[in-house]
């Protein structure tokens, strides 16, 4: 079953989340998953969520997603997004 990786993002530095960008799609064009959204078209329904954009990134498992985000190579980069965004992130397991 498919693991998403499903991340909440406010960019703070947009110069240094495109470079982030840059540097993370390879990773991902190499890791066997495929970008299901990213949006700023947000609308909130209930509770008072309005995040600035939703992003989520579907791997072949929850093992596959997790393998990569702790991956050296992508926690390398991870600091890139930090330095560039505020996030919150979770990892959905179906």
């Amino acid at each position: 079953m498919p693991g998403y990786l499903i991340f909440e993002i406010e960019v703070t530095d947009q110069a240094a989340y495109d470079h982030y960008r840059e540097v993370a799609g390879p990773l991902l064009a190499g890791s066997g998953s495929r970008f299901v959204l990213s949006s700023e078209r947000i609308e909130s329904l209930e509770g008072g969520w309005q995040p600035a954009s939703i992003s989520v990134v579907e791997f072949p498992t929850a093992e596959d997603a997790r393998r990569f985000y702790r991956s050296d190579d992508y926690q390398k980069v991870v600091a890139l997004r930090q330095v560039a965004s505020r996030a919150k992130g979770i990892l959905v397991d179906v």
